[in-house]
């Protein structure tokens, strides 16, 4: 895995985890890449500071069990913001209908009365949902990523 800095045409600066510097590369070229705060689609590296630590720091790091907010800990919400969006997260994972990437063909059928009008949460490529808007179909962005399902 690989971190890398990123930011978009409006100057919004985030960081984000890929499996390789190709796999960035792939999803960026296929327009998967988005900017968390305006949805942009218009993303580049940014400059980044190498993280080097020495043999000593790895050898505490593997042996220290403990985990906090201040060691970095993720899956537990440090500030406030983090822990509404959790919230926010939350409330939205239970009170919808995931449909994954049907979102666009989904959010299409109810708006055009043929399929009943129901909560639902899902991904679509920012240019799908663009036209969404733009044929005045009711969707917003969400502030995160979907949780995906693993073995």
């Amino acid at each position: 895995m690989i971190q890398f800095s990123l930011q978009c045409d409006g100057n919004h600066r985030f960081d984000s985890w890929f499996q390789s510097s190709a796999a960035f590369d792939k999803l960026l070229a296929s327009g998967m890449v988005c900017c968390p705060v305006c949805g942009s689609d218009k993303v580049e590296k940014a400059m980044m500071a190498p993280r080097v630590s020495d043999s000593r720091s790895q050898a505490h790091a593997a042996t220290d069990t403990t985990t906090s907010p201040a060691r970095g800990a993720l899956s537990t919400p440090a500030t406030a913001a983090e822990r509404a969006l959790t919230e926010l997260r939350k409330q939205i994972e239970s009170n919808s209908e995931y449909v994954g990437m049907n979102f666009v063909s989904e959010a299409r059928k109810m708006h055009n009365g043929e399929t009943p009008d129901r909560t639902i949460h899902g991904q679509a490529k920012p240019e799908e949902a663009r036209k969404l808007v733009e044929d005045g179909v009711p969707i917003m962005p969400l502030p995160f990523m979907p949780g995906r399902k693993t073995n």
